[in-house]
C-alpha cells in the first residue's frame, strides 16, 4: 500500500503528473460515452449519433495514446501524433460510409434518444474540453488531444441540431447530413495534426 501511495504521489508531483491525470480523466469519461451513444444510436437508427460514438471511440484512443508518450522523447510524441490522425481520418471515412449505406438503407431515427443522449454527450465533452484547455499550447501531443475534445462538442451540437431537424421534418435527412458534416470535422482535423506533427519532425531534426 504504501509503495502505491508512494508511485500515485510521485505521479501527480511529477512534471507531466497534471496532464496524466487530465488524460486519464478524460479517456475514461470518452470510453463511457462511446457506449452510452454507440447503443443508443443503433436502438434508436440514427446515424448522427453512431457518428459521434465513433468519434468518442477515436479519441479514447488518441487520449490513450497521449498518455502512453507523455514521458516518451518529443519525437514520439511527433509520431504518435501522426499516427492519431491516421485513426481520425479512418474513423471519419467510416461514419462517411454509414451514411451513404443509410441513404438506400434508412429509417426516420428516434429524435428524442438523439436529444438526450446527445445532451448528456454535450455536458461530458463541455467538461472534458475544460480540463484540457490549459494544456493545449504545450505540445502537439496535448494539442491534439485537445482538438479532439473541441470536436466533440461541436459533434454533441451537431446531434442536437439533427435531433431537432428530425422532430421538425419527419424525416432521416436532418440527422444523415450532420453524420456528414462531422465526419468532415474530423477529416479537416487530422489533416491539421498532420501538418502539425510533419512541420514539428522537420524542426526536430
Amino acid at each position: 500500500m504504501s509503495d502505491a501511495c508512494s508511485e500515485l504521489e510521485r505521479d501527480l508531483t511529477s512534471q507531466h503528473g497534471p496532464k496524466r491525470k487530465v488524460l486519464r480523466i478524460v479517456l475514461v469519461l470518452n470510453l463511457i460515452m462511446f457506449f452510452v451513444e454507440g447503443i443508443s444510436g443503433w436502438l434508436a437508427q440514427s446515424n448522427a449519433l453512431m457518428a459521434d460514438a465513433l468519434d468518442m471511440l477515436g479519441d479514447a484512443a488518441i487520449y490513450g495514446f497521449s498518455l502512453f508518450v507523455i514521458q516518451l522523447a518529443p519525437i514520439w510524441r511527433t509520431r504518435a501524433g501522426i499516427l492519431k490522425a491516421v485513426i481520425m481520418s479512418l474513423f471519419a471515412l467510416g461514419v462517411l460510409g454509414s451514411a451513404i449505406y443509410r441513404v438506400y438503407h434508412h429509417a426516420v431515427p428516434d429524435a428524442s434518444v438523439m436529444g438526450i443522449v446527445g445532451g448528456l454527450a454535450l455536458l461530458t465533452n463541455l467538461f472534458c474540453a475544460y480540463l484540457l484547455l490549459r494544456f493545449r499550447d504545450d505540445d502537439i501531443n496535448m494539442r491534439s488531444a485537445w482538438l479532439c475534445s473541441r470536436n466533440d462538442v461541436l459533434a454533441n451540437l451537431g446531434v442536437l441540431l439533427a435531433a431537432g431537424g428530425v422532430a421538425w421534418t419527419g424525416s432521416h435527412w436532418p440527422d444523415l447530413a450532420v453524420g456528414v458534416i462531422i465526419s468532415g470535422l474530423i477529416l479537416q482535423s487530422s489533416f491539421g495534426i498532420f501538418k502539425d506533427a510533419r512541420q514539428e519532425m522537420k524542426e526536430q531534426h
